[in-house]
């Protein structure tokens, strides 16, 4: 199997870029240059990743994703761009925070829009079942479609929310946490193999926490964690989140030993 294609496979590898635009992860360091950034998603895409995720609030994320995509000039046909909408980035606090009103939603994904070009996969971000049973909610939805998106998702923290999207009929992915540290959302793959819904594990490694507070060789301890993941048997994407070319590269490898020979 080649490398491009042990990544894009039924489960494969996606990366999360919220590390490249706000302060992120174990040891909440800051992100990293604009340049750094961009070499990260030029070795992403060297390497065969075609699943890029983003948001608004993941501070200047989707905004230096944007630049680097209308950089590239022609898209790879196979590469999904993948945002959200929900919760927004308050420059000045340095935070975000969830607002699932029609209007916040529609300026939104006009910004989002606008920077990005074009939405492979728009998600509902910090979905609650309030905010997902919601007329803003279904509004903004129909306003996507009808500037081109095809396909939705909701961004969940906990199982009302997973059954909401469910009763919903119209997300093809659920995005959640979920490792060896954190597996209360297990139940969540059940759902979504009922619904032949797509999977979204972020944070599969614990924020760090599994790799940096781990004993014995880190490489294992990837392959350790990103094996319980796929262990749970589902269609879609892991979702590695570094800011670091180097620790891709290991994320990469240890995804590829987990999910073995072709």
């Amino acid at each position: 199997m080649s490398a491009h294609a042990s990544l894009n496979g039924p489960v494969g590898l996606g990366l999360g870029l919220i590390s490249i635009g706000r302060t992120w992860g174990h040891g909440q360091e800051p992100p990293p240059p604009e340049a750094e950034a961009r070499r990260l998603l030029e070795e992403a895409l060297a390497l065969g990743i075609r699943f890029l995720d983003t948001a608004p609030a993941y501070g200047a994320s989707e905004r230096i994703l944007g630049a680097f995509l209308a950089g590239l000039g022609t898209r790879p046909d196979d590469l999904v761009v993948a945002t959200k909408m929900g919760e927004h980035w308050d420059e000045a606090a340095g935070s975000g925070y969830a607002d699932h009103g029609y209007d916040a939603l529609r300026r939104s994904l006009d910004v989002s829009l606008a920077r990005l070009g074009r939405i492979d996969l728009l998600q509902i971000h910090k979905a609650t079942a309030r905010a997902l049973e919601s007329d803003g909610v279904g509004r903004a939805l129909e306003d996507a479609r009808r500037a081109g998106v095809t396909a939705f998702g909701a961004s969940v923290s906990d199982l009302e929310a997973a059954h909401a999207a469910s009763r919903a009929g119209i997300y093809a992915w659920l995005q959640f946490p979920f490792n060896a540290l954190d597996p209360r959302l297990q139940p969540i793959f059940g759902l979504a193999a009922r619904d032949g819904t797509k999977i979204l594990v972020n944070r599969p490694f614990g924020m760090g926490r599994i790799v940096h507070e781990g004993t014995g060789d880190p490489a294992a301890i990837r392959t350790r964690a990103l094996r319980f993941v796929l262990q749970q048997g589902f269609s879609g994407r892991i979702l590695t989140g570094t800011k670091s070319v180097e620790h891709l590269r290991e994320n990469v490898r240890a995804f590829q030993e987990a999910v073995g020979p072709g």
